[in-house]
This record gives C-alpha cells, sequence and structure tokens, in this order.
C-alpha cells in the first residue's frame, strides 16, 4: 500500500479525490488538508509516499508548499488551471492532473508511483515487447512506462474494474489497463477460471464452495448464473 495525504480546500474536490482513492484500491489514505501549513505540520512526524496537492490554496500556494518541503514525497498536483505546469515539472512532480479529471487518468498518474514505492524492485523489469512466453510461469503487464513481471501461480483473483483490471496477488495488488479477456487468454485454464462478468479466480486460493459464493480465505466471490455450470461441471463435479 501506498501511503498518501490530500491537500485540497475544496470540499467536493476532496470527496472526487477520497472515492478514486478507495476505489484505486493500492493507496492509503493519511489525512486530508484544507491548507499546505497544516499538511506540513503534520508531515513533520508522520511523512507518507505521495501528496495529492493542489496548487490554489489559502495560506501559501501549492507550489510554496513544494518549495520549503524537505524531504519530499511523490507529489502528483490537482489544479483547474493549466498556467502552472511548466513550474510543476521543475519541481520534479509525478504528474499534473487539469480538473476535473476521470478515475482512468487518475489511475494513468498514481501507476507512475506504484513501482517505485508500492511494488517490488525484483518482480519488475523492462522488456522490448508485451505479453507472456509459450510456457512461461511469469506474465508481464505494462504499468506507466515500466513492465512489471508478475509470477501466474501468485494471482489470487482477477477483478474488472471499467477500462481497467485489479490483480490480487501474493502479497501485491496491482491496478493495470488490460480487460478480463485479456487475462483468460494469457493464463492457462487448468487454474484460471472466469466466474463471474467481473470476476476470474485461481482455483489454487479456492477454500471452500457455498451455494453461489467461492471463498479464497476472507475474500468472497460471487459465482455469477451464466458461468455456474461449466464452473462446477469442470473444476467440481467428481468425474464418472
Amino acid at each position: 500500500m501506498i501511503s498518501c495525504i490530500i491537500i485540497e480546500d475544496q470540499p467536493l474536490a476532496q470527496r472526487i479525490l477520497q472515492k478514486y482513492i478507495r476505489d484505486m484500491g493500492t493507496l492509503e489514505l493519511k489525512g486530508v488538508f484544507g491548507d499546505a501549513l497544516s499538511a506540513l505540520e503534520f508531515l513533520k512526524n508522520k511523512p507518507v509516499q505521495l501528496i495529492f496537492l493542489d496548487v490554489h490554496l489559502p495560506k501559501i500556494s501549492g507550489l510554496d508548499f513544494l518549495n520549503i518541503l524537505s524531504p519530499k514525497p511523490k507529489v502528483i498536483l490537482t489544479t483547474a488551471f493549466t498556467d502552472y505546469a511548466l513550474q510543476a515539472y521543475e519541481l520534479d512532480v509525478v504528474d499534473y492532473l487539469l480538473k476535473p479529471f476521470s478515475f482512468k487518468r487518475f489511475v494513468k498518474a498514481v501507476s507512475k508511483v506504484m513501482l517505485t514505492q508500492g511494488a517490488e524492485p525484483a518482480q519488475t523489469q523492462p522488456i522490448p515487447g508485451e505479453g507472456t512466453t509459450p510456457g512461461a510461469g511469469y506474465i508481464f503487464i505494462k504499468s506507466g512506462q515500466d513492465y512489471l513481471k508478475i509470477e501466474k501461480q501468485v494471482i489470487r483473483y482477477i477483478k474488472s474494474d471499467g477500462d481497467y483490471t485489479r490483480v490480487f496477488s501474493s502479497p501485491a495488488k496491482y491496478m493495470v489497463s488490460h480487460s478480463l479477456r485479456y487475462w483468460l487468454k494469457n493464463l492457462p485454464s487448468s487454474h484460471f477460471c472466469q466466474i463471474h462478468k467481473s470476476y476470474i479466480v485461481n482455483i489454487r486460493f479456492i477454500q471452500k464452495v457455498s451455494g453461489n459464493q467461492v471463498f479464497l480465505g476472507e475474500t468472497v466471490i460471487p459465482i455469477g448464473r451464466t458461468f455456474r455450470d461449466s464452473f462446477f461441471s469442470k473444476y467440481l463435479e467428481s468425474p464418472k
């Protein structure tokens, strides 16, 4: 999980960011502040990895805040004005989100932070293409400007989320720009099965099937009516 705070003086913008952070699943919100000075006091004793920072703030501006902030975590600027883009990049911000921005654009900005802050470096390496090696026990997925290597056997389940999918593995979680169809094509059908229009599960991690629900530890996933018969006949029914 990537720890973060919001510095934003508009209540509506605060609520949108809080919702996006919850929906992302890989961010842990530590605080919401209406001005930069309050956030600065908080950060003295409780550092975070990422700040969502508005430019126009009471007392001091977001850019002035960046100039005095030390040490600097990763920063994503959120603003309704385009005028500050050059100054922002001179201050080495991760991204510049122009309000109003979509969840898709938010995910793209956060993905630039995920590999350096939220993933294990040993699992990441750049490659010239994307996809899998036939018969390999791993898969490469594109995240930001990098490619992330994931061992197939540690993927517990995959959930569709609009134009993206969330990959839940042991021990990390990832948000990637692939559909469920991509995963069905690139994961072995002997272990991965679609049981719902929004879910693919790794049957190795299934601990119990009860009624129309699959239990993966504390995670409970519904079985869709369309997928129930094929799931039961292929994986659950004893051979005759």
